[in-house]
């Protein structure tokens, strides 16, 4: 690989100087496309249910970012492949209810971040762009070179470059890493990042949540609670799955402000995956105990159609927004 691509310096990059090393633009590889076919071609056997219509985009975030990931861009430089993608760093207003509306700091716009996903031993680049009139950052869990690390402040304005290959398979995050950070991760910036094992798991309607909490008076504690950005989302709006169909469920819990959470489904069991970085179940269980940024894999199916609560059993967090429900379909209604 060119020296160009060796950071051995946390070093912020213009967008001039990106320019000139052809890093803007884009560009597909047949072997990082093959990959992907392949990923999505073992969940063809898998049914998911149609997104509610009748709900207007700009609402329907938190059901998009349920099942949405994103593969980045393939791309083939001095004979390796490399998985890029794009972030930009920027503020905006989201409604916590229809009273309560709240400034957040976000990575492309969104609550939390997209769902990056890699393949284990994949180089990914990460270019991340700062329009959020504060210092931000971008700090990977997983393993990585210091010079990746994200610690150092990205100013306003300024783009960087984050480069390093994904390792070890599992269920990661990201979030910005600048002080006070509890402040930026509270206010949104952060995501979750998947790094899929060698071969693919078996198929299964996978999908992500994300707990956080909305912290709205500036006191410290939390007013809000929610799953991926929006309080009670899915409590009004049930996550329909289908009957005897197995559920993969990646879940982060991203609370700031609380010691722990935990996470239970009602009339069920779950096998766990510890950090998803297993491919056997370690235990099964129908509550598990998380500490901030604690993440694990979670598989079930329901046996019963009907609607099922999800939630954290600390009923203040549940009653104040983090609160929601599957809504079981007969296989044979499709």
């Amino acid at each position: 690989m060119s020296d160009r691509f060796v950071f051995n310096k946390d070093k912020i990059w213009s967008r001039r100087q990106l320019l000139k090393l052809g890093l803007i633009g884009a560009g597909a590889s047949s072997a990082g496309l093959l990959w992907l076919s392949l990923n999505q071609r073992s969940k063809s056997q898998i049914l998911i249910p149609p997104i509610d219509s009748d709900i207007p985009p700009e609402e329907n975030k938190p059901m998009k970012a349920l099942r949405n990931f994103d593969y980045g861009t393939i791309k083939q430089e001095n004979g390796r492949k490399i998985r890029e993608f794009r972030i930009t760093a920027k503020n905006e207003t989201i409604n916590l209810n229809s009273a309560v509306s709240f400034n957040v700091w976000t990575y492309n716009g969104q609550v939390p971040g997209p769902t990056l996903r890699a393949k284990v031993g994949d180089r990914v680049r990460i270019i991340f762009l700062n329009r959020g009139g504060h210092s931000h950052s971008m700090h990977f869990h997983g393993t990585h070179p210091a010079a990746s690390d994200g610690v150092r402040p990205v100013t306003n304005g300024k783009e960087t470059i984050y480069e390093f290959d994904a390792e070890p398979y599992g269920v990661h995050l990201y979030h910005c890493h600048i002080e006070p950070v509890t402040r930026h991760i509270a206010k949104g910036l952060y995501g979750m990042f998947i790094v899929d094992p060698p071969s693919p798991r078996p198929p299964a309607d996978e999908m992500v949540l994300i707990m956080a909490g909305y912290d709205t008076n500036g006191d410290h504690k939390n007013e809000f609670y929610a799953f991926n950005g929006i309080p009670e989302y899915y409590l009004d709006h049930p996550i329909r799955i289908y009957q005897n169909q197995l559920v993969r469920l990646y879940v982060l819990n991203m609370i700031e402000f609380d010691e722990a959470a935990t996470f239970h489904i009602h009339a069920n069991f779950f096998k766990v995956y510890p950090t998803g970085m297993t491919l056997q179940p370690s235990y099964e269980s129908d509550v598990i105990t998380m500490g901030t940024a604690e993440r694990h894999i979670l598989e079930f199916s329901y046996k019963y159609p009907g609607k099922y609560m999800f939630h954290p059993h600390q009923d203040i967090t549940a009653e104040h927004g983090c609160m929601g429900n599957f809504e079981v379909i007969e296989t044979s209604k499709t």
